[in-house]
C-alpha cells in the first residue's frame, strides 16, 4: 500500500492504549465491530498482522510502527491547530503518553506536568517502569518521551541529561539499633531489607560495596514508591531511598543513614526528534525541573 489511512492508524493506537477493542470503541464513539473491521482492513492493506489479540492486546512490530505514526500525526495536528489559533472541533485535549520511573514520579516529575497542564490543552498518560526499561516504551512508540537511564540517543530521538537520583541506605533508629549493632557484614547479611520489585538492584549494589552477598538478606517487596518509603519509615527493613524522599524523615529523626557510599542513578530525558512546539515545551519543563532538583552530573 502507498498510504496508511489516518483513521485506521488512530484506531490501532486507541486499541493498544485501552487494551481491548471494546474499550477502544467507547473512546472512539463507535461500535466494537467497527473497530474490529478497521483493524482487519489495516491488516489486509499492510499484508501483515498489527495486533496480538491477547488480554490486554499488544501491537506486533509492524503495529508498533503504525502506533508511532498515529501518535506523531496527532501531535503535529495539535501543533498545527495551535499555530492557527484553533483547537479540536470536539474540544478534546491532546493526549500525551510519557514514561517515567517510580521514584521520579513519586518525588519531582508531577510538578512540571502541572505547570504544563495550566498552559496547554493536554492530558498526560503516564507509564511507570524502571528507568532501565522506560526506553523500550519510547522505542515501541508507546510514549512520546521518557525518563530513562539510557544515555545514548535512541533512534529518532533527542536526549538531554537530567541529573543523578542519589540513593542512600537508611533505616529507622530502632531498626539500626536492633539489627546493626555488631559486626557490620554479618548484621547486614541477616537484616531484612525492602526491595521495590525483583528488578530493583539498588540494594544489591550497596550490599556488594559493603562486602555482603546480596543473596543472603531476607527481603520485603513493596512495589510502589511512596509505600516503599513508608515501609522503611515504619521499620519494616532498611532500604536505599533518594534524598528527595528521605530528607524530611532524616531531619525529623525518623530515619538514620547507615553509611557507605551513596548510589547515583543518572537520569536522562529522551523524546521523539520532531519539530513540535508542544513536545519542546514538555522537554523544557521536565529538563529544567530535573536539573533543579537532581544531583549534578560531572
Amino acid at each position: 500500500m502507498s498510504r496508511i489511512p489516518f483513521e485506521l492508524a488512530e484506531t490501532l493506537a486507541a486499541v493498544v492504549d485501552e487494551g481491548t477493542l471494546d474499550a477502544a470503541a467507547r473512546r472512539l464513539h463507535v461500535t466494537p465491530s467497527a473497530v474490529s473491521q478497521r483493524i482487519k482492513t489495516l491488516e489486509d492493506q499492510l499484508g501483515r498482522l498489527v495486533l496480538v489479540r491477547s488480554k490486554p492486546v499488544r501491537a506486533t512490530e509492524a503495529g508498533a510502527a503504525i502506533v508511532r505514526l498515529a501518535r506523531q500525526a496527532a501531535l503535529l495536528e495539535h501543533d498545527t491547530l495551535a499555530a492557527l489559533g484553533d483547537g479540536p472541533a470536539d474540544g478534546s485535549l491532546m493526549r500525551v503518553p510519557l514514561a517515567v520511573n517510580a521514584d521520579s514520579l513519586g518525588t519531582w516529575f508531577l510538578e512540571p506536568l502541572a505547570r504544563l497542564g495550566r498552559r496547554h490543552p493536554v492530558v498526560f498518560d503516564l507509564h511507570r517502569d524502571d528507568q532501565d526499561f522506560t526506553a523500550g516504551l519510547l522505542e515501541s512508540g508507546t510514549v512520546m518521551g521518557a525518563v530513562t537511564s539510557r544515555a545514548g540517543a535512541l533512534s529518532g530521538c533527542l536526549v538531554s541529561v537530567l541529573g543523578a537520583m542519589r540513593y542512600e541506605a537508611v533505616a529507622t533508629p530502632a531498626f539500626a539499633a536492633h539489627w546493626l549493632g555488631g559486626e557490620r557484614a554479618v548484621d547486614l547479611a541477616a537484616a531484612p531489607l525492602v526491595d521495590f520489585d525483583r528488578r530493583d538492584d539498588l540494594q544489591n549494589a550497596w550490599l556488594l560495596a559493603q562486602g555482603v552477598d546480596p543473596a543472603r538478606p531476607p527481603r520485603h517487596y513493596v512495589p510502589a514508591s511512596n509505600d516503599f518509603a513508608t515501609a522503611t519509615i515504619l521499620g519494616l527493613g532498611w532500604a536505599m531511598l533518594p534524598r528527595l524522599q528521605s530528607q524530611d524523615a532524616l531531619d525529623a529523626g525518623e530515619l538514620v543513614l547507615l553509611g557507605g557510599d551513596p548510589v547515583d542513578v543518572v537520569l536522562h530525558w529522551q523524546q521523539w526528534n520532531l519539530r513540535s512546539p508542544l513536545l519542546d515545551a514538555i522537554a523544557d519543563e521536565i529538563v529544567a525541573e530535573g536539573r533543579r532538583v537532581l544531583a549534578p552530573v560531572d
